[in-house]
């Protein structure tokens, strides 16, 4: 693109900018821009530098290494075959410099090799590139589609067919084969609160579990493949959670799957319980006919919108002595949970709209069903239980954190809080029943 010397002199090439696209094509067959073909041939140049540089750098490094006949033992050999490379630039050509290194490596037999690390030698696609194509996956774009998708682009096709693409989603991020995702490997710490709930998408069920660290960040501590939110998928789930660190939670809030609440019991007995009432709700409504529901959905409304917990078990007396005698399974459906579902009111009164419900799980799992109604299924089970880890992962830095953050080190620590308030001195303590202090 530039010539060296000085321009208008005989045999010195004239400075230009309009490169030869004769032969460059993209992948639907137009001919590539002139700013797109600058760039890529900007990035080609710069690579190619590059190349040599490092190349130059190490052969300098050794060369005062000599053998018994005083020849050098690291020289250039040429120049590998050329190859193409999907940059964020498009598809570049790359001719990477070779390096003959007869120098003994650190096992018996071999020897030394010299690896671009701009280029290694395995490259086909740069970070980046393989970065977002799951990204694109998760967002509803099918593997059959990269190549004619993004094919023009990138000026090729090469490594976007769908078992690359396949190959490229198939497995989370920063897992070992054959364990669960980075959640269930990775070091974690002291948790506030946990939630948990499972999701059945035909015939895969995904036990996850987030909790709220003592500074206020919601995040995820486990995701796992389950079978029917059975009780013993979710033991070793927890399980797991505590082999990597995480302290018994605070309070602990799930849905009515019986599976989850025996195994709290088992692995963590100290954490408090907490029912959600979005579900609890819902199987409220379940019990009296249509008629009715405007009422059995307003009542219940009454018991976790009280002030404090007094009120609420007044509310869930008038629930009884109104429902109990027309429809008797809707009361009991508030009356055997009357200790665990106002369970939020020990805890700060900023933190209850957390605590209450599995909204987070909830709102989670809708993103999981956007995108397996895009796609029509979510595939193998190793295939679904990846996109939600991805998806999750991915949707994890939209999280907000939780109300009032400096108070969820107090609530870890055990601190008093009586009708939603600190109680910073015992002689402070109003009215009513204290709760018992967390483990």
């Amino acid at each position: 693109m530039a010539g060296a010397g000085t321009p208008g002199r005989e045999g010195t090439p004239m400075l230009t900018v309009v490169p030869d696209v004769a032969g460059a094509l993209p992948a639907d067959g137009q001919p590539w821009s002139l700013i797109d073909q600058i760039v890529r041939d900007g990035a080609r140049q710069m690579l190619a530098a590059a190349l040599q540089a490092e190349v130059a750098a190490y052969i300098g490094q050794a060369a005062g290494v000599r053998d018994e006949d005083g020849r050098r033992m690291v020289v250039r050999n040429g120049t590998a075959g050329p190859r193409t490379v999907l940059t964020s630039a498009g598809a570049v050509e790359v001719t990477a410099p070779r390096v003959n290194d007869k120098r003994a490596g650190p096992a018996a037999g071999e020897r030394m090799r010299f690896s671009a690390a701009i280029l290694p030698p395995w490259a086909r696609k740069t970070p980046q590139v393989s970065g977002v194509l799951p990204l694109l996956c998760l967002h509803g774009l099918c593997s059959g589609d990269f190549g004619p998708t993004l094919g023009q682009f990138p000026g090729t096709g090469a490594g976007l067919s769908s078992l690359v693409i396949t190959k490229l989603t198939g497995r989370p991020p920063r897992s070992r084969p054959g364990t669960c995702p980075a959640w269930t490997t990775c070091p974690c710490g002291p948790a506030g609160s946990t939630r948990a709930s499972g999701q059945r998408r035909t015939r895969l069920c995904l036990l996850v579990i987030t909790g709220v660290r003592a500074g206020g960040r919601k995040e995820p501590a486990a995701l796992a493949g389950g079978y029917r939110e059975s009780a013993g998928s979710r033991p070793g789930l927890l399980r797991d959670c505590a082999r990597r660190g995480m302290r018994a939670p605070v309070l602990a809030t799930g849905d009515g799957a019986p599976g989850f609440w025996r195994a709290a019991r088992e692995v963590f007995p100290q954490a408090r319980t907490q029912r959600c009432w979005f579900h609890k709700i819902a199987n409220v409504l379940g019990a009296p006919p249509k008629s009715a529901h405007p009422g059995a959905k307003k009542a219940p409304a009454e018991i976790w919108n009280a002030q404090d917990k007094d009120h609420a078990r007044t509310a869930v007396r008038a629930f009884a002595a109104a429902y109990g005698a027309k429809f008797p399974k809707a009361a009991a459906k508030i009356t055997e949970d009357e200790e665990e579902l106002p369970a939020f009111y020990h805890y700060p009164a900023e933190h209850r709209v957390h605590l209450r419900t599995t909204s987070p799980i909830e709102s989670t799992f809708a993103t999981v069903r956007l995108r397996t109604k895009v796609t029509k299924g979510h595939g193998s089970r190793a295939a679904g239980l990846a996109m939600a880890f991805q998806l999750i992962e991915s949707a994890q830095c939209r999280w907000r954190m939780v109300n009032a953050p400096r108070l969820v080190a107090l609530a870890r620590a055990g601190a008093t809080f009586i009708n939603g308030k600190l109680i910073e001195r015992p002689g402070d303590e109003a009215a009513g029943e204290a709760p018992p202090q967390a483990a």
